[in-house]
C-alpha cells in the first residue's frame, strides 16, 4: 500500500468528508450574518427577534455543558473518587461547549468584536448581562480546572502543581457561578408572562434550568462516555466493567435529579392552576415533554441502576439529551410568543441550522484534536493518577 494511499485513508474517513462540507457552506453564512444582517440567513423578525439560535446555541448548550460542574463538584468537593475518570473529559466538554455559547451569542447579537464594550460599560440591571460575565468568569475557572492535562502534556511540572493546588478553590467558584448563571437563563423569561405559555411560565423557572441543567449535565457524561469508549477506546485509561460501574452511578443520580425535576414541574403547574390547558394543542405538547423526556428516562435509569443494565442507562441518557433540548427550544422558540398568528410565526431558515450544526462540528474536531494529545481520557505516563 503507498504512502498516497494511506494517507487518504487515514484523513479521508465519513466525519471528515461530512466536517469538510459542513465548513464549505457554513463559512459563508457566517461571513452573511456578521456583515449583511440576521435577515441574510435567518427567518426572524420584529414580531419574532429570537430564535433557534438562542434555544438552541445558547440555553440548550449551557444545559449540556453542566456536567463539567456536576462531576467537578462530585468529586473534589464530596469526595467520590470513583468518578474521577470522567472527569477531565466533562470539563473539558464544558469548557468548550461554554466557548461555543459564547460564540453562539455572536451569531445571534452580531458584532462580536465589539463584546469588549460589556466590561467597559456594563449594564448591571440587564440579567443577560449578568449570564454573560458568570459565562466568560465560568470559562475562566473551567480553563483553570482542566489546566493540569495541559501542563502535563508540556511537561510544565511546576505549573501543574499550582495549578492542581487550586483545584478545590477553582470548583466552589465554579458551582457558585454555574448555580446563578443556571437559574439566571430561566429567570430571565420572568418578564415575558404575556409571551410564554402559561404551562412553561411559572415563578419557579429558574429552578427548573438549574435542576435540569443537573439532569442533562450528569446525562452528559454517561452519553460522552460512551461514544469516547466507542470511537476513541485505544485513548481511553479505564476498562468496559469500570465504566460500566460508573455509568450505572451516575444512572442512580439521574433518576433522583429527574424524579426531582418532574415532581417541581408538577408543582408548578398546581401553583399556576394551569390545568385546563392540557387538553389543548399546546397542553399535549407539554405532556409529551414531561412524560416522554423527563418521567420515561427517570424510570429508565431506575430500572438501569436495579437490574445492572448499563445499555438502557445509556439510551435513557440519550432521551435526556433530546429532552433537554426540546424543553429549551419550547420556552425560547415554540412555546414562545405562542399567540401570535401562524401567518407570522417563525421556522428557523436551514441556514440557521447549518450554522448551530458548524458549531457543534467545530466542537467535536477540537474536542478529538485535544484528546488525541492531551492526558483526558487516560492518565499521563509521568504522573499516576490523573488529578
Amino acid at each position: 500500500m503507498s504512502a498516497t494511499t494511506t494517507i487518504a485513508k487515514r484523513w479521508v474517513t465519513p466525519f471528515n468528508v461530512f466536517a469538510a462540507v459542513v465548513f464549505a457552506v457554513g463559512l459563508p453564512l457566517v461571513y452573511l450574518r456578521w456583515f449583511h444582517g440576521l435577515g441574510s440567513v435567518t427567518n426572524l423578525s420584529h414580531d419574532v427577534p429570537w430564535g433557534f439560535w438562542i434555544g438552541f446555541d445558547v440555553m440548550a448548550g449551557v444545559a449540556l455543558a453542566a456536567g463539567g460542574y456536576v462531576m467537578a463538584t462530585a468529586v473534589h468537593l464530596f469526595g467520590m473518587k470513583e468518578y474521577e475518570p470522567v472527569v477531565r473529559p466533562a470539563i473539558l466538554t464544558g469548557f468548550l461547549g461554554y466557548v461555543l455559547v459564547i460564540i453562539g451569542v455572536g451569531f445571534d447579537l452580531g458584532r462580536p468584536w465589539n463584546a469588549p464594550h460589556m466590561l467597559l460599560q456594563p449594564g448591571l440591571a440587564s440579567i443577560l448581562f449578568l449570564v454573560g460575565l458568570h459565562v466568560g468568569l465560568y470559562c475562566t475557572t473551567q480553563f483553570v480546572e482542566i489546566s493540569p492535562a495541559l501542563f502535563e502534556w508540556l511537561g510544565w511540572k511546576r505549573w501543574r502543581k499550582i495549578a492542581v493546588s487550586i483545584t478545590v478553590g477553582a470548583t466552589i467558584f465554579g458551582v457558585i457561578l454555574s448555580t446563578l448563571h443556571q437559574s439566571a437563563l430561566g429567570a430571565m423569561l420572568l418578564i415575558t408572562p404575556t409571551k410564554l405559555h402559561p404551562l412553561w411560565y411559572s415563578p419557579f423557572i429558574g429552578l427548573f434550568f438549574f435542576v435540569s441543567s443537573v439532569a442533562a449535565g450528569l446525562a452528559m457524561v454517561t452519553f460522552e462516555g460512551m461514544l469516547s469508549h466507542r470511537y476513541m477506546g485505544h485513548r481511553v485509561g479505564i476498562d468496559h466493567e469500570r465504566l460500566d460501574r460508573i455509568t450505572l452511578g451516575l444512572a442512580k443520580a439521574s433518576a433522583i435529579t429527574l424524579g426531582a425535576y418532574f415532581a417541581i414541574k408538577m408543582v408548578g403547574v398546581a401553583h399556576g392552576n394551569t390545568w385546563r390547558y392540557l387538553g389543548t394543542g399546546m397542553g399535549v405538547w407539554f405532556l409529551v415533554e414531561v412524560v416522554g423526556f423527563v418521567l420515561v428516562p427517570c424510570v429508565l435509569f431506575a430500572v438501569a441502576h436495579r437490574e445492572r443494565r448499563p445499555r438502557l442507562a445509556r439510551f435513557a441518557a440519550f432521551v435526556t439529551v433530546v429532552g433537554i433540548v426540546v424543553n429549551r427550544l419550547n420556552v425560547s422558540v415554540i412555546a414562545f410568543n405562542w399567540q401570535v398568528r401562524p401567518e407570522h410565526g417563525y421556522f428557523p431558515a436551514w441556514s440557521e441550522l447549518w450554522i448551530s450544526v458548524l458549531l457543534v462540528t467545530t466542537g467535536i474536531i477540537i474536542y478529538r484534536w485535544i484528546v488525541g494529545r492531551m492526558p483526558i481520557l487516560d492518565n499521563h505516563p509521568d504522573w499516576g493518577s490523573i488529578h
